[in-house]
């Protein structure tokens, strides 16, 4: 059965630019020019993704919509007028480092802007009941911007500012944000780590980013303790990882929770062949856990869900993990077969790290009451 997916999307998203870098690395000293793409957060991904969807006639059978910029107000609720004009200033001026791993160039600022409207308003189409869920493909992504601090390719919290504007506009209570980005959300969790009203999820790959990290024990504080899930996975845990994560933590946690609208941070970088994680994630992992929120989503939010695209760096890969997600939001299965599927299947983990990793979860559950 086929439903109303809103699909959000800028081409002016795919220009934004971090200057010239090799992957992650400023070019410079030691570091020679590339070849090709440069920065690992390049547009190509989702360029490619876009594209593929177009030519699998995915596109035809969505809503979509381009959106204009979140205004000063929508990006006042969370972030700090002092670093908003910092932000503002650096871009006006050709750009630069505005904070750890969050290169910018001319224009950066209104890009972001404009990223995070889409937001922004797939949110909204959700809510006014425009369409069954939606997709934004938001660049640049969100998920590790702090209030007043760059960082990670981060320059605004797209997902937060799309959530404040919801509840001031349609009053919810009872938001979750769902992160499945390889990487930890820690933007989102600060945040909101001191609210009850928003519970964040967070399945990232144990030490990645930020560099060591795990977060198991950070629950939240004062009246947000206990609405802060953080989920580390061994490195290499692969698709069965994910499902068990989704069936014993996170599935339970939402139904606890109840909430009135469901975002996912829904970022690819935990795909076998990404340059910068080590997950070994396939297509039919995000399609079966978009799957599962989905059916999360009809059951306890109104059908209210939103996924918002993050990171993801394999032009090759990303966009067959996309399609499979927005095959999967829109009920429309195309033509388009994985051409990795079966390699990437025959390089899971062995039976013992499965198991392993199957301990650390069902002991997580029990220390949150799951």
């Amino acid at each position: 059965m086929t439903t109303r997916t809103a699909f959000y999307f800028d081409e002016q998203c795919l220009w934004h630019s971090a200057g010239l870098h090799a992957l992650t690395l400023p070019v410079g000293g030691w570091v020679q020019p590339p070849a090709a793409a440069g920065h690992a957060e390049s547009p190509e991904t989702k360029r490619r993704l876009k594209s593929l969807m177009d030519v699998s006639g995915l596109t035809r059978q969505l809503q979509v919509c381009s959106a204009p910029p979140a205004s000063d107000d929508d990006l006042l609720r969370v972030h700090g007028a002092g670093y908003l004009a910092r932000f503002k200033a650096l871009s006006d001026a050709g750009g630069g480092e505005l904070g750890p791993h969050a290169p910018i160039g001319r224009g950066s600022y209104e890009i972001a802007k404009l990223s995070a409207g889409l937001a922004l308003a797939a949110v909204d189409a959700v809510l006014a009941g425009e369409a069954d869920n939606a997709y934004a493909l938001s660049r640049p992504p969100g998920h590790h911007c702090l209030p007043d601090q760059a960082m990670g390719f981060c320059f605004l919290s797209n997902i937060a500012v799309a959530v404040e504007a919801a509840k001031a506009k349609y009053g919810i209570e009872r938001v979750a944000i769902l992160d499945w980005d390889v990487h930890h959300g820690n933007g989102t969790q600060a945040i909101y780590y001191q609210r009850p009203d928003v519970l964040t999820i967070s399945l990232h790959q144990d030490g990645c980013f930020p560099p060591g990290y795990s977060g198991v024990e950070d629950r939240g504080a004062g009246a947000g303790e206990g609405a802060n899930l953080n989920v580390p996975l061994l490195p290499g845990g692969g698709h069965d990882a994910y499902l068990y994560a989704m069936e014993r933590i996170v599935v339970p946690a939402l139904e606890r929770f109840r909430p009135e609208l469901i975002v996912v941070a829904c970022g690819y970088d935990a795909n076998a062949v990404d340059p910068l994680a080590r997950m070994l994630a396939h297509s039919d992992t995000f399609r079966e856990m978009t799957r599962r929120v989905r059916e999360m989503a009809e059951q306890h939010a109104s059908d209210r869900l939103v996924l918002v695209h993050e990171g993801g760096y394999s032009e090759a890969y990303v966009p067959f993990c996309g399609l499979a997600v927005l095959e999967e939001l829109s009920g429309v299965r195309t033509e388009v077969i994985d051409p990795m599927l079966e390699f990437v299947q025959l390089q899971q983990p062995a039976l013992a790290q499965r198991d392993l990793q199957r301990q650390l979860l069902d002991q997580m559950a029990r220390v949150i009451g799951l």
